[in-house]
């Protein structure tokens, strides 16, 4: 299994308990558009990964990253 796909999996399962709508996830995914996150939402789940992943998502990151599969690369870079 790569990193990559191991990221993936994580991630997907972290974003579960913030799924409140139960949609399908997939690289494609937008947080904001398809899961309807608002701001609050995202801060939580980002803390979620940070301490997951041991890793910092700068706010600058945040504000690049719009789907799942931005995510899950921008994991795979920090974690090098």
């Amino acid at each position: 299994m790569s990193d990559r796909t191991a990221v993936y999996d994580t991630v997907t399962t972290l974003i579960e308990p913030f799924n409140k709508k139960g949609v399908a996830l997939s690289d494609a995914t937008t947080f904001q558009g398809d899961l309807e996150w608002d701001s609050l939402t995202v801060m939580d789940f980002v803390a979620a990964i940070e301490d997951d992943f041991d890793i910092i998502i700068t706010m600058n990151m945040q504000a690049e990253i719009e789907t799942v599969g931005q995510l899950v690369d921008a994991v795979v870079k920090l974690k090098g």
